[in-house]
C-alpha cells in the first residue's frame, strides 16, 4: 500500500473502545489522491480482515467513506464518499450482524429491510443505491458506524450488559 509520497501505509483496524468510532465523522469535501489512497487501503484490510463492509473511522480515520465488497455473494463492489440513507421502505428485517470493529460478536438486529443512499463516487459522480436485502443491511451497517454508532448500540440493554466481559477483552486489542 502506497500514497503519493511514496510512504507504506498499514493501516490497522479500530477496535470498541476506540475513540473515533464514537464521533460522527468528518464530511469529505474533496476527493483527491489521499481519498482514492485511503478508500484502496480500505479494500485491502477488509479482503485482509474477510469483510463485506468498512467505514473509514473503523481504519482510524474520521471521514465519511465507506466500502463494501459483496463479490462472494455474487454481488457488487463499490465505495460511496458522504453516504447518506435518505428513505426506508418502513418495514423491518431481523438479520444476524457482526462487525470488524468488534471481533467474535454476533447478534441479530433489526433494520429495515429496504433502504435508498445517496453518495459520491471516487470520480465524483453522485449516486443513488435503491438496495435491499444483505447491500442494505451493509449499507445501514457502515453508514451508522459513520455516526459514531456500532450494531452493539441497537441491541436491548440487557443483551448489551451480557456482552460486556467480551467487549471488555475487545477494548484491550486496541492497545496492542
Amino acid at each position: 500500500m502506497v500514497n503519493t509520497r511514496n510512504e507504506t501505509i498499514a493501516y490497522q483496524l479500530s477496535y470498541y473502545g476506540s475513540e473515533v468510532l464514537r464521533r460522527v465523522a468528518d464530511e469529505v469535501t474533496e476527493i483527491d489522491q489521499e481519498v482514492a489512497d485511503l478508500v484502496e487501503n480500505m479494500f485491502h484490510v477488509m479482503k485482509r480482515e474477510r469483510g463485506i463492509g468498512l467505514a473509514a473511522p473503523q481504519v482510524g480515520i474520521s471521514r465519511k467513506i465507506i466500502a463494501v465488497d459483496l463479490e462472494v455473494y455474487r454481488g457488487t463492489v463499490f465505495s460511496l464518499i458522504n453516504p447518506e440513507i435518505i428513505g426506508d421502505s418502513g418495514d423491518e428485517t431481523l438479520f444476524e450482524e457482526g462487525c470488524l470493529s468488534v471481533p467474535g460478536i454476533m447478534h441479530d438486529v433489526v433494520r429495515p429491510g429496504e433502504i435508498s443512499v445517496k453518495g459520491i463516487t471516487l470520480e465524483g459522480k453522485e449516486v443513488q443505491i435503491d438496495a435491499s436485502g444483505l447491500m442494505a443491511r451493509v449499507l445501514q451497517h457502515e453508514i451508522d458506524h459513520l455516526n459514531g454508532i456500532l450494531f452493539i448500540d441497537r441491541l436491548e440493554d440487557y443483551v448489551r450488559k451480557e456482552l460486556t466481559p467480551e467487549l471488555k477483552k475487545i477494548k484491550k486489542l486496541n492497545k496492542r
